[in-house]
């Protein structure tokens, strides 16, 4: 590997993985492996990442073009209702059921879905397909990929200490609220971006 590709990689890998560290994906992984079984969740949310960094390289730019700002939108709109439609789920279950982790494809299922709709045209996601232009889209796959791995072993695995540590009631009304408060704000993000301009 060229030293231009080698830059390239630590650009896309440090730039992804660090938004990716803050954003609202990462908390919903966090969140579900703390009421969830945290390999179920990073596997089902690396699967996701992996197939949203391959959307981004192959035909992301494509796609934001064809479907238009409105439609980004509207994905964003949509993985914000799932995490709103899963706490509600959380609500009314109830809490005394088992909380030892499981390889659930309930789980996993859950976490590819909710990271693969959050993902869709989400600021990592516009930032890879910016990068491809620059990178190429080998090294984008390959370290964009890498980036959001680590941030889901990350989160799954602090997920998995509050799991071990929160009390089950306490626990239950943490992940809702996260869940709540996050699937609103990614609502409101969709609906009208502009309300979160002061963000920068």
């Amino acid at each position: 590997m060229s030293a231009t590709a080698l830059y390239g990689a630590l650009v896309v890998y440090v730039v992804i993985a660090g938004l990716e560290l803050a954003d609202r994906t990462n908390f919903s992984l966090i969140a579900l492996a703390a009421r969830n079984s945290p390999l179920a969740t990073f596997v089902g949310g690396a699967l996701a990442f992996i197939a949203s960094t391959g959307v981004a390289v192959s035909i992301g730019a494509t796609l934001v073009a064809a479907l238009g700002p409105s439609r980004i939108d509207l994905l964003r709109i949509a993985g914000g209702a799932f995490l709103i439609a899963y706490a509600v789920w959380l609500l009314l279950r109830p809490v005394d059921e088992p909380v030892a982790p499981r390889f659930g494809r309930s789980a996993l299922l859950t976490a590819f879905l909710l990271t693969f709709l959050l993902e869709l045209g989400d600021t990592t996601m516009i930032f890879q397909i910016v990068f491809v232009t620059t990178y190429g889209w080998e090294i984008v796959l390959a370290a964009g990929a890498a980036g959001l791995i680590t941030t889901a072993a990350l989160g799954t695995t602090i997920g998995r200490h509050l799991g071990l540590r929160v009390p089950p009631a306490q626990l239950q009304k943490l992940v809702i609220a996260v869940l709540l408060v996050v699937g609103a704000l990614t609502v409101l993000y969709g609906i009208d971006p502009g309300l979160f301009s002061w963000i920068g």
